[in-house]
This record gives structure tokens, sequence and C-alpha cells, in this order.
């Protein structure tokens, strides 16, 4: 009986393997048309379990967690470069077509790399409270060549003991997720990151513009964003920051924060849905 039951589990879930390179290991599941996850910083694959088990049709599904988040261990920087490069060699070794990119935060600057680089590969793409241009809206008066790897902002985080990092993550989940039974797993999240990597890894993101390679993604694209702080603010951001988008739909997510996903499950859920049948 035991047996049968395990026979039973392993056909139920179907096909699972594991592969990892040097910036990233991804965990691959399922049959049938591929789409690519990717998460946002600090955020192991595993925040797209609940999203992939809400699909509504057999999608074979790529889930990745980056060098120096997870378990996965830290890689040399520049570390967005080495992931973006990695990632569309992965493309290229695995012979996809007709591929699905989803992308939360950093994952859709990723996914907006993918697009551009393979668009004629790229069907569909979803991006989830992402922006080509994080710099812009973060620090607009800050020009790029002034942000570094040594800074006396890095370096304080570098050397802050962990509890302190701790108190400072919890300000942060609360900032990225209205539902206080998930801002202690972004906790936890950021706690198991590799210090280095979180610190310099965020240098790279800051230092990103990405809305030149917009013009050359031929895929339809839907934008899901926050309405925090409200809708009237980050509407016109990502009317701006995606003008040079041409196949694009922004729809905008009521009573969220940063993790829609997390936060308005079930609207997510049916908001993918819709967009890939």
């Amino acid at each position: 009986m035991k047996k049968l039951i395990t026979l039973f589990t392993l056909l139920t879930l179907g096909s699972i393997a594991y592969s990892q390179t040097s910036a990233f290991e991804v965990k691959v599941s399922g049959k049938g048309q591929p789409i690519l996850f990717l998460p946002g910083f600090t955020t192991p694959g595993e925040v797209w379990d609940e999203t992939i088990a809400h699909l509504n049709k057999n999608y074979e599904t790529h889930q990745f967690t980056y060098a120096g988040f997870g378990d996965v261990p830290p890689i040399e920087f520049p570390w967005y470069e080495n992931i973006s490069g990695e990632l569309i060699q992965y493309m290229k070794k695995q012979k996809l077509k007709k591929v699905i990119l989803v992308g939360h935060s950093m994952g859709g600057m990723l996914a907006i790399d993918l697009a551009a680089a393979y668009p004629k590969l790229i069907q569909k793409t979803v991006l989830v409270d992402a922006l080509p241009c994080i710099r812009e809206i973060i620090m607009p008066q800050v020009p790029v060549d002034q942000i570094a790897y040594e800074s006396p902002y890095n370096l304080q985080i570098i050397n802050a003991t962990d509890s302190a990092l701790k108190v400072t993550a919890g300000y942060m989940a609360m900032g990225m997720s209205n539902q206080p039974d998930v801002q202690p797993k972004l906790v936890k999240w950021i706690m198991n990151s590799d210090r280095e990597t979180y610190v310099y890894g965020y240098t790279d993101l800051l230092k990103l513009d990405l809305r030149n390679k917009l013009a050359n993604i031929e895929s339809e694209t839907l934008i899901l964003g926050a309405d925090f702080p409200s809708k009237e603010a980050v509407i016109p951001n990502f009317e701006s920051q995606f003008a040079n988008l041409k196949n694009k739909q922004i729809t905008i997510a009521e009573n969220s924060k940063h993790f829609i996903m997390l936060d308005q499950p079930s609207w997510f859920y049916d908001q993918v849905n819709q967009f890939l049948k």
C-alpha cells in the first residue's frame, strides 16, 4: 500500500528536475508550453509555487533561484549581468520555443532582457510590479555614475549585525506586503541572503536602465502593478517607464503592495490565467 501511495504521488506531481549553473538554480516540472518564473530580489523560486498550482493549463515550469539567495552559493560581480547572461544562454541551451515569461520586480528586469534578446521566441510576458529603471523612482536626482559598490550606506549594511539587519528587514517587509502572515517570510528570505549579494547586488539593480531595450520586445506584455501608495501615484510611473513598449496592457491591483501574488493571490491568478488563455 505504501508503495502504491508513493507511486501515485509521483504520477500526480509529474516529473521534477533540478539543475544549477553558477548564476542560478532552476527547478523544472510539468509538461507543456514553457513558462520561466523569475522571482524578485532575495526571493527564492518557491514564491511561485501557489501561482503554478493555480494555472488553468498544463505547462512546463522553470522556477529560478539566483546565486546568493536561498541555498544557492554566491557568485562574483557584476552579479546581475552574470545572471542575465546565463539566463540568455539557458534559453539557447534548452532550445525553448513559444516561451512565456513571468517576472516579479528584479525578475521583471530579467524578463525584459530575455524578451529583448529573443523577440521571436518569447510569446507572452507578465511583469509583476517591475520597472525597467528603478533608480528613476527611488533616487531620481542621483546620476548613475555616482552609484558605487563602495559607499557609506553599503558599508554600513555590510558591517551591520544580524539583529540590526533583521530590524531593518522587518520594516522593509511591512513596506512590501500588507499581509502580516507574509511579512515574516520576507524577513527570512532577506536574512538567508548572502550579505554581499544583498548589498552589492542591489547596487547593480540601481545602475540598470533597460528602457532602451523595450522597443526590441515583440511579445504581448501584461504589466501588473500594485496600488501602493495610490493608483494615482503609480500609474504615471508605469506609463512613463514603459512608453517604448509596443504591445502592452497595464493593470493595477487594489489593496496590494509589492508582492501582488501574496497580497492579492486570487486576483493575481485570474489575471495571469486570463492573459495566458
